[in-house]
């Protein structure tokens, strides 16, 4: 769960004292040296104060941070080695591995480096803002072969064109289409391209898409399904974007529902890796029974350090406003070592929101991709409500932390992690579904037929937990165990974001 502040400060020293209280000692560090090494240092530094697992790190002499001046081809390249072997010294008791267990080539599970952009994270094809410059549409390849439409970006030159999710691609640039993953990324990245589509319905259709600039909505689709004398909410959710720029189409599904007396909700998450915690926050009020009103929806967990408010380096870190406008205490200027990190004043309480008042099932289809803020959302309605999980075993990624500018590059490493109104928020494994599913890239969202849905209604409407399926592949139809799905690419958002100014000051 990655959470940011969007506040980028560039750090080229170590932070003062500045604290009441007696703030941690600092090691010995060189006073001279590259602008490399001065980086490397202040990473070690960040880390040895404001890392969950900040206990677990070795002594500055011991790990030595300038080792890995002139790693790689570049700064950032170094910066990624040492961060990638920080976080491999916490050890997860349950499974003998680190909690930031490899995921790639100097690449743990959470924390990462990356050069700019404070508030994107990793490249996504459409920004928190809503914002997509592309042709707006994902491919799945099926059985290594059949290429699938995933999903399509509203507003993007693919949904003017009429492509929709389940549609077969047949061809590209006027040749038969292949499930060769490199190829189809190569096609993607193209200004404009031509391509003929099967769509659901058996009927097909030549277009050119080109890539253009668009603002596009997070609900990808919502309806009502009736199941018997059951009236079933469904909504599709891209992403946690800005709240202002989800905030009207939700208010739009929830307000749908309520009038079509939904007491029993489907919500899609498969390909959602979070975003704006404010967005998440204001889904699960919009979820939330009456009752919840004013109960804990979740806590957030920092260091000892941090909320003892020792950890002095925070504040090298000026603290801003809404309007990035600085704040004062007392005539100084605030920082982030002025942050109460308390779990008392880290702890989010349910605003109910919409006039859905008595939601009493809640099916949540998920997937690998289904992380951070979407498992937060999960997390948090499960003492309030019914919650069922169908589809495979989420990403498993219960901390977060903020964007912390070292040079000319953003660190985010794991600070805090959530929990529940019970306490519960271990889930580094991923929640696994009471119901399994593939991910039935042949059919449309909202499709009452798609395996997921079709399962997720079923159990709402039975109480009993489906199994099996199949799958229309290649003109025949196929047990859904047998059916291998591999994005062509994978450019979701993964992470979690609070604005700093959201958080309480000390006096």
């Amino acid at each position: 769960m990655k959470k940011f502040f969007l506040t980028c400060i560039i750090i080229a020293v170590f932070a003062a004292c500045h604290k009441k209280n007696d703030p941690a000692p600092q090691p010995t560090t060189p006073t001279t040296g590259s602008r490399t090494e001065f980086s490397l240092d202040t990473l070690y530094l960040y880390a040895s104060q404001t890392w969950l697992w900040y206990d677990a790190l070795p002594s500055y002499t011991t790990f030595n941070p300038r080792q890995y001046a002139g790693y790689g081809s570049s700064d950032l390249a170094a910066l990624k080695k040492e961060l990638f072997d920080l976080v491999q010294y916490k050890i997860n008791p349950s499974t003998g591995q680190p909690y930031e267990a490899p995921i790639g080539v100097n690449q743990g599970k959470y924390s990462f480096v990356e050069a700019g952009n404070l508030t994107t994270g990793r490249l996504a094809t459409v920004s928190l803002e809503g914002k997509g410059n592309d042709l707006g549409l994902e491919l799945a390849i099926v059985n290594g072969t059949e290429v699938r439409v995933r999903y399509v970006n509203p507003s993007s030159s693919a949904a003017a064109a009429g492509i929709t999710r389940g549609c077969r691609i047949i061809t590209m640039n006027g040749t038969a289409v292949s499930g060769n993953s490199t190829t189809l990324n190569s096609a993607l990245a193209q200004s404009s391209l031509p391509l003929t589509a099967e769509k659901p319905d058996g009927s097909t259709i030549d277009v050119t898409l080109s890539k253009s600039s668009y603002v596009s909505s997070p609900v990808l689709k919502y309806s009502v399904v009736t199941s018997g004398s059951k009236k079933i909410g469904y909504i599709a959710f891209a992403r946690f974007s800005v709240l202002s720029g989800a905030q009207e189409q939700l208010d739009k599904a929830f307000a749908a529902f309520a009038d079509a007396g939904v007491v029993d909700l489907v919500i899609d998450l498969r390909y959602n890796g979070g975003g704006y915690v404010q967005t998440a926050e204001y889904f699960s009020n919009l979820v939330a029974p009456t009752s919840a009103n004013g109960y804990v929806m979740y806590s957030e967990q920092f260091n000892g350090l941090m909320q003892s408010g020792k950890a002095t380096i925070l504040a090298s870190i000026p603290y801003s406003d809404a309007n990035k406008q600085p704040v004062y205490i007392n005539g100084r200027r605030a920082t982030y070592a002025d942050v109460d990190y308390s779990v008392q004043k880290n702890t989010h309480n349910f605003s109910k929101k919409g006039t859905l008042q008595s939601v009493k099932n809640v099916a949540f289809i998920v997937t690998g991709s289904t992380a951070s803020a979407s498992e937060l959302l999960i997390n948090s309605l499960k003492p309030y409500v019914n919650v069922q999980l169908v589809g495979a075993k989420t990403y498993g990624k219960p901390v977060g932390f903020f964007g912390i500018g070292i040079d000319q590059y953003t660190v985010y490493i794991s600070q805090f992690k959530s929990a529940n109104s019970k306490g519960e928020g271990d889930y580094f494994d991923g929640f696994t579904p009471g119901i399994l599913s593939a991910d039935d890239v042949t059919r449309d969202f909202g499709d009452v037929n798609e395996l997921a849905l079709s399962k997720a209604v079923a159990w709402i409407a039975s109480g009993a937990a489906p199994s099996g399926g199949r799958m229309q592949v290649q003109g025949k139809l196929v047990n859904e165990q047998s059916v291998s799905i591999l994005n062509s690419r994978d450019n979701e958002f993964n992470g979690m974001i609070r604005e700093g100014n959201s958080m309480t000051l000390n006096p």
